[in-house]
């Protein structure tokens, strides 16, 4: 009789197996002498993972109203904390913000990020702390941010026209929305737009020095699934290697695409700093880098796959989450016709109907800053905030409970969102509950993070906030919009997909009509 192929192989899965279970044993004696929160029993083996569905958030927030606000979950071999109140989120985020500033060692931080290179999957380290001081003292200082304001008004502009061009009829709005915010992220941080629409292919071994539009948001969804994902060798780690799922398959195949890319984008710049010698200026992001890692004085050296990683950061963060943001607003919009016509009402009143929303008329545009505050409340872009990891054990949590060392913790800003405590009517889209009010999405306010908290908040959120406004107030001032064939509002799909991001599972269709004098919509 023929032997199945795995044979050769059970021996070794048979000792694995037998060795797991000793350890676990072991380990569960001695986890037995600290207070554990609430939580469902976990299965051998696979712990709780056969709890959580296609949509992780949903199904933690589910048992989150059996278990409470602080639950303990087990994902393969790793316990897991899940906070899910604002009590929970301060304690994680700021009282002890140090203790919990650790990430997880996972497959996409291997295979995506330059071996855990960038600040995302960065572990708490001297690496990671130097990176993120680079973050907010150059890359996204307030001087540097200013200085590219020309470039957000310029492809805003740009977004306009295009839409302009497709008046009357029914239009994706994501991928309007996916390359104007590519454009501005582009260049401000490579300098120049790689990213365009006819790309003549370049270089060598058949690489282009740009890349189709179509190309680039293939490769940029595959990464934010993939850095979101439930990979079981993350939990079960003598399954890493048998990748059942193909997860690490296809993370090498993403690494290999977006490595040609960015070794483009570094070679070029490297180019221009040799032509320019001593009179080189950093004009874009990347360049900045170049020159800080020439710095002698710095703590560690930036290698060129270090280089390579924050660049990949810089651009995939900026891309996604705006982009994200303002579909979803734009949906609840259209979904709740009157609070679009109380947005609308007030840039017709502000601003006027003989020109475009500048970054100056912000702050005199109350209820649009309250509709992207309620978007996010509704439609956290991360509704589970990236994990943390225990870096010693925690006593004394909320409750008289204990969270031992190597605890993963989770943060579920879509079950706080969601929480009646806070919120009157909390499914309902109402941004008047904003309007006067003090609550902010800086990383203060424990009841909005929609760019986390603490250390590990994201350092690009000024600019987040910037590109996000700016859109959304010129697409509701520039155009009026409608669902297309006639589609009732209640009928409008408002299904989510859960990856690193969270974007509609079924991207927004509508019709847009110009409403201000054509030659606004014009490029400058």
């Amino acid at each position: 009789m023929e032997l199945p192929p795995w044979s050769s192989s059970f021996p070794a899965i048979a000792l694995a197996v037998v060795v797991f279970l000793v350890v676990t044993v072991l380990h569960r004696g001695h986890r037995a002498s600290y207070k554990l929160p609430p939580g469902p029993k976990p299965w051998p083996i696979i712990g709780n993972l056969n709890l959580i569905g296609a949509l992780p958030h949903r199904s933690i927030h589910e048992l989150s109203k059996r278990y409470g606000p602080l639950m303990q979950l087990r994902f393969g071999s790793f316990p897991v904390v899940v906070g899910s109140s604002v009590e929970m989120a301060r304690f994680f985020l700021k009282t002890h913000d140090d203790v919990f500033a650790d990430r997880p060692r996972t497959a996409a931080g291997k295979h995506t990020t330059y071996n855990y290179s960038d600040i995302l999957w960065s572990p708490y380290n001297a690496y990671w702390r130097q990176a993120r001081r680079m973050c907010f003292t150059e890359l996204f200082s307030a001087r540097r941010l200013e200085s590219y304001k020309h470039i957000r008004a310029e492809e805003v502009r740009a977004l306009l026209r295009k839409l302009h061009e497709a008046s009357g009829r029914a239009v994706q709005l994501r991928d309007y929305l996916s390359m104007a915010t590519l454009g501005v992220i582009s260049r401000m941080v490579l300098g120049k737009k790689y990213v365009e629409k006819g790309a003549a292919a370049a270089g060598e071994e058949g690489s282009s020095s740009v890349l189709e539009p179509e190309e680039f948001k293939s490769i940029m969804d595959e990464l934010f699934l993939l850095n979101g994902v439930l990979n079981i060798g993350d939990f079960i780690p003598w399954l890493d290697c048998l990748d059942l799922q193909g997860y690490i398959r296809r993370m090498k195949m993403l690494r290999r695409k977006l490595d040609r890319f960015l070794e483009h984008v570094v070679d070029e710049h490297d180019k221009q700093r040799r032509l320019d010698g001593d009179r080189f200026v950093a004009t874009d992001m990347v360049g900045v880098l170049l020159q800080l890692a020439d710095d002698p004085g710095l703590e560690v050296h930036l290698r060129r796959d270090n280089i390579k990683a924050l660049t990949q950061d810089l651009v995939s963060g900026g891309t996604d989450s705006s982009s994200v943001s303002v579909e979803w607003a734009i949906s609840e919009l259209l979904k709740n016709p009157r609070t679009l016509a109380k947005a609308t009402e007030e840039l017709d009143r502000v601003v006027g109907g003989d020109r475009l929303v500048t970054e100056a008329d912000m702050p005199c545009l109350p209820y649009i800053e309250a509709v992207m505050k309620e978007t996010m409340r509704m439609h956290p872009v991360a509704p589970m905030l990236a994990p943390h990891v225990a870096r010693e054990d925690a006593f004394s949590v909320p409750g008289g409970y204990d969270i031992p060392a190597g605890t993963r913790v989770l943060v579920n800003m879509w079950t706080i969102g969601r929480d009646p405590a806070l919120w009157d009517s909390p499914e309902e889209f109402m941004p008047e509950r904003f309007v006067g009010s003090k609550i902010d999405v800086r990383g203060h306010d424990f009841e909005l993070l929609p760019f986390g908290s603490g250390r590990r908040m994201c350092p690009g959120y000024s600019l987040g906030l910037k590109v996000i406004q700016l859109s959304l107030a010129n697409l509701l001032h520039g155009f009026s919009w409608s669902l297309p064939d006639g589609m009732p509002a209640g009928e409008l799909n408002m299904e989510e997909v859960f990856g690193l991001t969270m974007p509609r599972k079924i991207p927004l269709q509508a019709i847009v009509r110009p409403k201000l004098s054509a030659h606004l919509y014009t490029v400058a």
